[in-house]
This record gives structure tokens, C-alpha cells and sequence, in this order.
């Protein structure tokens, strides 16, 4: 319906700063190439050069320089802090909006004292000492280049205690072949894995969150935060892994020398509990320290791996080749190329899962983008120079460890071979001078490439330098993991997708270090540390950074495929067929890794996906679901114009005329009722009064609180001069292709008999346009009324300025359930019946709605009863005729009641009141004369003559008599459905207006007056 003007003042809106201008005269500066003329006169344009610079003074006494475009001095050139969010130390700047431009050109044309900028009384001063007075700026956060920040970070994960004890073992077990094999398969899924993370990175500014904010920002919170609480929780227990396998070293280190804390079990707990409280101090001191720390492991790594690669090439002593160690051998390379399975791990996905979890450390960098210089540069060339070069020495490894060292060695010295080789032996070791067949016949053979871990600090130069790389590989790691499992549960924090959670995501000091956080992820590693039995968690952690890779590339193919205009990544070397790739290879290792594991990650996924759904938290990130939810709806909407209606399609599409949808919400919930989750509603306010004194954020708050009261609905709002008007262009306009209204919807104008003739004439001639637009129509009608805006003390649903509008739909919306506005569609309504009084056929709607209605959890258990016209004659026969039609329709109303008495004469109180109603509205008999009644029309509208009101007595009565029977037989009922009448188009407005008055008039429960286009809705056929 329409919408009233508030009766207060409109608050001026768009308030602007305060201005000066950049310059030593008064006035609007005037430039040229050489200084400003004072003198007032007009310059040349061949000598102007670039705009003014303005100095904007905001609310807190701050000073920001700006430079103006040509057309105005408030119309500012395009800058980089008008498309940021937010900049570090400051508020965001915003562009002037269009009202400012235009009230600034108006105020200028009516002669105020205004600048270009429409600001009044303008301090022009000098800004030249500006820049002295500035404050000196603080030393600013640590950054980190791609390099230190990213590259190294990611290739100490990477090297972890797989490649000094494991990778040996797995090039005996696969040999040379497989093993690359493995490697390059693992490289493949992080390779991919990596070029999405790039394409992500680069597509926007990249705060904080790692994993978690690329998936959360691509895919929405659905997706992200579950993501994000698994990823931090798998972090923390990686940590704890890391520190377990630095615990064991230190433990078979002191064991070498005799030395026994309490136990084997107790001594990797001690050591794992000081070593990861002494990690947690300098994650605590700060990401400069942990920077320096992991520069000093990496420079450890480096002289391990130049240790190592150097002890290949020594001449080996005869220790070393009891022990199956050779320098280069081709006869050695050859026979470890192809692979020798044995023990229960001994097939290819079980070596694959044993290796996996080695390259989970792609992401090191990208945890820790907040803490980056250029998270969008950094990101992907370390992320990428990482992989190549550790691809590279893991490769490297296992071909010098293949060419060098054989399957099987005793590790005795008598074992050598001083003369000819004896028949007996025929194994490898044979032809380098060494006999191993005793133990490898017997299967107890200790050294050697398939039964020792320590093969690589065997090999190396100096054993120790080897065991400090597994040290420094473990306590990188943990370092790692420590520090990037708190980053990311801060992000996670900070969004409050999850409850009870907020208290984790304050910062500390100028870097915003999650301490709360860090102490979090502390004891969780503490206690998994204690526990001491992580092999399950262990196949946990590997799915865990499965699942966020496959939805890392998940992310960048929906993104790729959405096409929408913000997806502009700069880096380009990836492809979404490849990101798609990526996604399905990740979710089929994680199955065939272990499946148990697996499918525990996808419960746990869904568990937390299935709570921010039902949540809905208040964010917007512009994802490419969104995108993607367009683009389908887009696709969808254009096929359907193509499709030919058909009745057993038909749903009724409602443009419902609220007004301020908050105004009336009992409209509002009566058709969201039969039209959620079902059909197509619209709600149209009709703004009778100037657009420019309507808030900007009307709408927005409007919407937000048919969001809130959870009601499926559009909002349009539409400039018109009166009703009639607006509801006609909105008739035409409103929808898309199909999804275009098909039902007017209307509340009962209880006021006519005090409106002015205009206005009564509005509404009537509203529905005269809805039947000539072949529209259904329906008119509700409550006793109490629909409009609740006189049940608030101040003018809260009309148009004020923007913060009171806002406060006001708050008020509504977020109160407490006593204060929440709640209507009788709301309700259970128990077991009452719903009454439908059939009187005309109009092609079924009329049937339909209650029908949709019962469909409701509130109103399944109500009882349709249908009313149709009869004599007693053929009553049982009219009956049965009526259910014969219901069962056909499959409606399921078994309550029929055929009314015999509705052609008896009403009483006569009952036509008294009727003729009581329309007397205001009756010609005077000196207006009436000759005159005909189209010219009676025109010059008194509305109006009734004696001879309109005696030519339709008749059905006036039956008005009357019906709503008789209606109050006798429905007084108690949940709902009230008649069929509206028609009007003719020689019936007097008033008198049309008296008829619905008069069928609705007396019942205190909901009425709907209801009418189709007179086309089927219904039908009985199967095409």
C-alpha cells in the first residue's frame, strides 16, 4: 500500500567534512602554470594545469589531502584509498556521493556563499606548514619478504625427519622408480594445490587466516569456517607430532650414550614438554624472533644436506661397507630401481601414505600472510620456488641413497670377502667384496637401506651433523606449526562464525600476536604430547590437509567457472581444470590413504558446515557461491521464459501491496504462508512523496528485517502520485519472465467511510485495474486492522532520517520474543478449521490457497470445511457432486455443507446497518435530476443515486444474507475464505466498497476475500 510522510523533520543526510582549500587566497582556488591569481580576474584555460589539492578536516581533527578533479573541488580523482576497506592507522576515505554533487552544484545556483564543494563559509589557509606539524611516525609492524616469510619457511616444513629416516626405507621398499614416482604424485597435488593458493592470493589483499581466509573469502563461511577450525586444530596437533619426533631423537641420542631419564615413553614426554614450552617463548617473543630462529634451522639444514652429499663421494672405510654403504656403484643403482615389497606396509598407497605427509607444508607461508610484506607477490614465488627445491633434493636423495647403499648389511666386518666369491654367495654384496647372504637368509640383517632409519647419517660425512638436521627438520616444523595454528584460529575468531570462541581472537603488541591463541594451541599440543600415542591422530592430521587442499582448488575452480568481474587474479600461470583436478586427486588420496580417517574428516566437516548454515552468520565477502547462485538463477530464468505455462504448474505469485513491509506485518505473514519455500512474493511500497527525502538505507533495513522474520520475500519500492498509479506500473513492471506475480494482494481499507472520495475512488479503481490486468486477486481483512504503526510511541515505521529507521527495524527485529511483533499467522493454529466459502468458480484459487496453507506446520493439523450455494432439493446431490470434484483435485476436504438458505431474505436490522453504511455516500435529490449516470459519475464520484442503489438491491441483499451465514457458522475459525465479487463497471464505488464491507463485517478471525482470473489453477488431469 501507500506510504505516509513523516510528519518530523528530515535530519540533513551526507553531512559534509570541513574544507579548505590548499592556497593563500580567498575564495575557490584558480590555478595556472606559474602562481594563483589574486586579483580575481578569470585565467586563461590554456594555462591550467592540475586540479587543487583540498585539505579535508574530519571529525576528529584529522587533516587528509586531496586532490580534486576538474569539475569540482569536492569531486575527487580516482586514488587508491577510496577502493581500499580499510588502511592501517586510519579510517577509510570515502568519495562524495551523488546528493552531495548535486546539493553543492543547487546551493552554488542559489547564490550561497559555497565553494565548488558546496560547503558554506570556507576557511581558505595555507597547508604549507601542514607536514611540520605531523606527528612522528612509530617503528611499524615486522614484515617478512618471499624469501624468509614464505620460501624458507615452507621448504623447512617440508624437509622434515621423512627425509633423513624415512626416505631411505621407502627408496628400498619402492625403489628408485616408484620412489620418484611417489615424490613426483605428491608434487603434483601440491604443485596444483599451489598454483590455486597463487591464484587466490592474487586476486585481492590477503589479510591474515592462511587456508582458512582464502577458502572462507572464495567459498563463504560455510565452507571456510569448518575449514578453519580443522585446519588450526590439525596445526596444533602437527606441532605435537613435530615435537614427538624431536623427543625421540634426543631420547635414542642420550640411549647411545648410556642415559636414562625415568623410561623410554617418560623421556620422550619430559623433552617434548620442555622442548614445546621452549617454542611456545619464542613464538611469544614475537614473529622477529621465530623469523631468526628458523634462519638459524635452515642454515643447519643446509649444512646437513652439504654433510651428507659430501659423505657420498668420500671413499667409504670398511665400517661403512659392513654396513651396506658404497660410494657410486651402478651394479647398486641398478638393483634398487625396481621395487622390493616386504612387511605389511609393503604396497604402493601404504609407502604413498607414508610419504604424503612430508609435502603438507605448502601452506607455512601462506598461514602467515598477515604477517607478509606483499602477501600477493610472496605467496606464490616462494610458495612455488619452495616446492621446486625441495622436489629437487628430495629427488636428489633418493637417487644418491639408491646408487650408494644396498637392501641388506650385517654390519660385521669378518663378512668381507679377501679371495675368490664362493658358490653360497650370490646376493649384490657378493660382487662388491662382502657377504651378507647369512643374514639375509636368516632376515636379521641390521644395516642397509630396508632395516635401518639412520641410513642417511651413515652415509653422510659426520653422523652428528645429520642428527642436528633431524633436529633442526623437527623443531622447524613444530616451530612452524606452532605459529600458524594460532594465525589462523585468530582469523577464524575474529569473523564469529563460531560461538564462544571470541575470547581467542584479541591481538597483542604492533605485529596483533595471538597470545590467548598461542596458549591455546600450547596445551593442545601439551596434552597429545603426554599422551604420547599419536599413530590415529597421525592419519587425522594427513586428511585434515587434504580436505583444505581439496578445497583450496575447489575454491579456484568455482571461482574460474562463476565468471564473475571480481575474479581478476594477476597471476595467471594456473587453469580451473587443473584446480578441479587438484580437488578430486585430493578427496581420492584422503579415501585411499585411510579411508577410516576419511571419512571421520568429512563428519566432522559436515557437522561444523551443518551449524553455520543453521546460523547464517552476518558476514558478506562477495564469494563466488554468490556468483555462482547468480549465474544459476540468471540461467535458470532465462530457460524458463521459454516454457509454456501449464496448470499443474501454477503457483500463486503475489505482489502484495504492504507498503513498508514492517507496517503491516500480518499481511506480510499471511501470504509469506502459503508463498514460502512454493512461489514468487513481492512486496510493493508505493512512496507517495519525493524520492529524496526517503533514507538511502531504507531499503537495506526494510530487507533486512523481512530477513529477520524469516519471510521469503522481494522488496520494491516505487514512486507514484497516488495508489492507483503505482500499483498499476507495478502491475506491468514487477517480476522477470516467469517469475513475474500473478496475484494482487491488498489489505482492507477499514477508513473509506472517512476517506475523501479521491482516495476511495483510488482503491476501488486499484481493483477494477487488477481484474482488467487479468490478475487474481486477494483483500485481506482483520478485525483489529493491519496497520500497527499507532502501537508504538514515536512515528518508528515511517521515513526518518537513516539511524532512527534503522534503530527502528532493530527495535523489531532483534528484540526480546515480548517485544518481537507478532501476528496471528504466526501462531499454531491447533485444530480449527478453515472456512472456504465457494460461492462463484474462479477457476480454483479460491481452493488452492487453504490447500498451501495446511501444507504448513501451523496449519496442518486445521480442518477445510467448503460452503457452497444449494436447495434443499438436490442438496445430497450437490454434496456429492462437490466432494467428487475435491477427490479428484486430491485437495483431501471431506467436510462439505451446502447452503440452502443463502437465496432468503436477510434480516431486516442486518439491511437497516447496510443502508446506514452507504447513506453518506447517497446523491441528494436535487443533485440526481435527469442527468445521465456516466455525467453523474463525473461530476460526483463515488457517489450513489436512488435509482443505482435500487437497481442493485438485490445483490446488495445477498451480501447482507451471506455474511448472516458466515457469522453462524464461523465465528470460532482459524481462517475465513469468500469469493470476492466482481465489480461491474456501471457499480458506484462506495457501493462496491459497502458490499465487502458488509461480507466481512462482524467476524473477529482473519478474512480473506479472494477471486481468480476465472482460468483453471486446478485440474484433474495428468497432462
Amino acid at each position: 500500500m501507500g506510504q505516509r510522510t513523516s510528519k518530523s523533520d528530515v535530519a540533513d543526510q551526507g553531512a559534509l567534512p570541513h574544507i579548505r582549500f590548499s592556497a593563500s587566497e580567498e575564495g575557490p582556488p584558480r590555478y595556472s602554470t606559474h602562481q594563483f591569481d589574486t586579483s580575481g580576474q578569470r585565467q586563461d584555460f590554456a594555462h591550467l594545469e592540475l586540479p587543487p589539492t583540498i585539505v579535508v578536516s574530519d571529525l576528529d581533527g584529522r587533516q587528509e589531502l586531496r586532490r580534486s578533479s576538474i569539475y569540482s573541488t569536492i569531486d575527487l580523482v580516482p586514488q587508491l584509498e577510496l577502493y581500499a576497506n580499510s588502511l592501517q592507522g586510519r579510517q577509510s576515505r570515502g568519495r562524495p556521493s551523488l546528493e552531495t554533487l548535486r546539493r553543492a552544484f543547487d546551493d552554488a545556483e542559489s547564490g550561497n556563499h559555497t565553494d565548488d564543494s558546496g560547503v558554506s563559509g570556507v576557511e581558505v589557509t595555507d597547508s604549507g606548514h601542514d607536514e611540520s606539524q605531523s606527528p612522528k611516525e612509530e617503528k611499524g609492524p615486522v614484515r617478512f619478504g618471499w624469501v624468509t616469510g614464505v620460501m624458507m619457511r615452507c621448504m623447512l616444513n617440508i624437509w622434515g625427519v621423512i627425509l633423513f629416516l624415512r626416505l631411505s626405507w621407502i627408496t628400498s621398499q619402492a625403489g628408485i622408480l616408484l620412489t620418484w614416482l611417489i615424490i613426483l604424485l605428491s608434487v603434483v597435488v601440491t604443485s596444483v594445490t599451489a598454483l590455486s593458493v597463487s591464484a587466490i592470493a592474487t586476486n585481492g589483499r590477503v589479510s591474515s587466516g592462511g587456508a582458512y581466509f582464502m577458502i572462507s573469502r572464495t567459498l563463504g563461511p560455510e565452507m571456510g569456517g569448518p575449514i578453519g577450525v580443522v585446519f588450526s586444530f590439525a596445526n596444533a596437533l602437527a606441532c605435537a607430532l613435530n615435537t614427538v619426533g624431536f623427543a625421540e631423537t634426543i631420547r635414542d641420542l642420550l640411549q647411545e650414550f648410556d642415559i636414562v631419564m625415568v623410561d623410554q615413553t617418560n623421556d620422550v614426554r619430559i623433552v617434548g614438554v620442555i622442548t614445546v614450552t621452549v617454542l611456545l617463548l619464542i613464538s611469544v617473543a614475537g614473529m622477529e624472533w621465530e623469523s631468526k630462529t628458523q634462519i638459524v634451522f635452515f642454515l643447519v639444514l643446509m649444512v646437513a644436506f652439504t654433510n651428507y652429499f659430501v659423505g657420498t663421494l668420500i671413499p667409504a672405510s670398511p665400517e661403512k661397507k659392513a654396513k651396506g654403504i658404497f660410494n657410486y656403484r651402478s651394479e647398486i643403482f641398478i638393483s634398487n630401481l625396481l621395487p622390493d615389497w616386504r612387511g605389511p606396509d609393503g604396497s604402493f598407497f601404504k609407502i604413498f601414505a607414508i610419504f604424503f605427509p612430508s609435502a603438507i607444508g605448502i601452506l607455512s607461508g601462506a598461514n602467515i600472510s598477515g604477517d607478509l610484506k606483499d602477501p600477493a607477490t610472496a605467496i606464490p614465488k616462494g610458495t612455488l620456488m619452495a616446492i621446486f627445491w625441495t622436489t629437487v633434493s628430495y629427488l636428489a636423495v633418493s637417487v644418491t641413497i639408491g646408487s650408494c647403499v644396498v637392501r641388506d648389511a650385517s654390519g660385521r666386518l669378518n663378512d668381507s670377502l679377501t679371495g675368490n666369491v664362493s658358490d653360497s654367495c650370490d646376493t649384490l654384496g657378493c660382487s662388491l667384496g662382502w657377504n651378507f647372504t647369512e643374514c639375509i637368509q636368516s632376515q636379521s640383517c641390521e644395516f642397509g637401506l630396508a632395516n635401518s632409519t639412520k641410513v642417511l647419517g651413515q652415509v653422510s660425512g659426520f653422523y652428528y651433523l645429520t642428527t642436528a638436521g633431524v633436529i633442526a627438520a623437527s623443531l622447524s616444523s613444530a616451530l612452524s606449526f606452532l605459529v600458524s595454528a594460532p594465525k589462523v584460529f585468530q582469523c577464524l575468531c575474529r569473523d564469529n562464525i563460531y560461538p564462544y570462541i571470541g575470547f581467542f581472537a584479541k591481538g597483542y603488541g604492533k605485529n596483533d600476536e595471538p597470545l590467548r591463541a598461542y596458549l591455546l594451541c600450547y596445551f593442545i599440543a601439551l596434552a597429545f604430547i603426554l599422551i604420547a600415542e599419536l599413530n590415529i591422530i597421525a592419519a587425522l592430521i594427513s586428511n585434515f590437509f587434504l580436505c583444505s587442499y581439496a578445497l583450496i582448488n575447489f575454491s579456484c575452480f568455482h571461482a574460474s567457472i562463476t565468471n564473475s568481474p571480481g575474479w581478476r587474479p594477476s597471476f595467471h600461470y594456473y587453469s580451473k581444470w587443473t584446480a578441479l583436478f587438484g580437488a578430486v586427486i585430493s578427496v581420492v588420496l584422503m579415501l585411499l590413504l585411510t579411508w577410516w580417517a576419511a571419512l571421520s574428516t568429512f563428519c566432522i566437516i559436515f557437522f561444523l558446515l551443518g551449524y553455520v548454515a543453521y546460523s547464517k552468520p552476518k558476514v558478506n565477502w562477495g564469494t563466488s557461491v554468490q556468483a555462482g547462485t547468480y549465474n544459476m538463477a540468471l540461467s535458470y530464468s532465462v530457460s524458463l521464459s521459454g516454457v509454456e505455462d501449464h496448470v499443474k504448474n501454477f503457483r500463486p505469485q503475489c505482489l502484495v501491496l504492504t507498503g513498508p513491509p514492517n507496517q503491516r506485518p500480518a499481511l506480510v505473514d499471511f501470504v509469506g504462508s502459503f508463498t514460502k519455500h512454493i512461489s514468487l512474493m513481492i512486496c510493493g511500497d508505493i512512496l507517495m512523496q519525493d524520492r529524496q527525502t526517503r533514507p538511502q538505507n531504507a531499503t537495506d533495513c526494510l530487507v533486512k528485517w523481512l530477513n529477520k522474520r524469516k519471510v521469503r520475500s522481494f522488496y520494491a519500492p516505487f514512486t507514484a502520485d497516488n495508489l492507483r498509479s503505482g500499483a498499476r506500473h507495478l502491475l506491468q513492471a514487477s517480476g522477470l519472465g516467469k517469475l513475474k506475480p500473478n496475484t494482487l494482494v491488498l489489505g482492507f481499507k477499514t477508513n473509506w467511510r472517512e476517506s475523501s472520495s479521491e482516495s476511495l475512488e483510488d482503491y476501488i479503481s486499484t481493483i477494477y485495474d487488477t481484474f482488467d490486468s487479468n490478475y487474481c486477486l486477494c483483500i485481506l481483512r482483520m478485525m483489529d486492522g493491519l496497520d500497527i504503526s499507532d502501537q508504538f510511541d514515536c512515528e518508528v515505521f515511517t521515513l526518518l532520517p537513516p539511524p532512527p529507521l534503522c534503530d527502528a527495524v532493530d527495535a523489531v527485529s532483534d528484540g526480546k520474543p515480548n517485544e518481537q511483533i507478532k501476528t496471528v499467522f504466526q501462531n499454531d493454529q491447533g485444530k480449527k478449521t478453515i472456512d472456504v466459502y465457494w460461492i462463484a468458480d474462479d477457476g480454483g484459487l479460491t481452493l488452492l490457497v487453504p490447500y498451501l496453507l495446511t501444507r504448513r506446520k501451523r496449519w496442518r493439523q486445521c480442518k477445510v470445511r467448503v460452503f457452497i450455494s444449494g436447495d434443499e432439493h438436490s442438496m445430497e446431490e450437490g454434496r456429492k457432486e462437490m466432494i467428487s470434484l475435491l477427490k479428484r483435485f486430491r485437495l483431501d476436504f471431506h467436510d462439505v455443507i451446502v447452503m440452502t438458505d443463502s437465496e432468503k431474505a436477510p434480516l431486516t436490522k442486518n439491511v437497516s446497518r447496510f443502508e446506514d453504511t452507504v447513506t453518506p455516500f447517497r446523491l441528494k435529490d436535487e443533485q440526481q435530476d435527469d442527468t445521465l449516470p456516466q455525467e453523474l459519475r463525473q461530476r460526483s464520484p463515488g457517489k450513489i443515486s436512488d435509482k443505482e442503489l435500487e437497481a442493485f438491491r438485490l445483490k446488495s441483499e445477498r451480501k447482507v444474507r451471506l455474511n448472516e451465514i458466515i457469522r453462524r457458522n464461523s465465528q470460532n475459525t482459524a481462517l475465513i475464505l469468500v469469493s470476492l465479487p466482481v465489480p461491474q463497471s456501471d457499480c458506484p464505488s462506495a457501493l462496491y466498497m459497502a458490499w465487502l464491507d458488509t461480507l466481512t463485517c462482524g467476524l473477529h478471525c482473519p478474512t480473506v476475500l479472494i477471486r481468480g482470473n476465472q482460468q483453471n489453477v486446478l485440474t484433474f488431469y495428468c497432462q
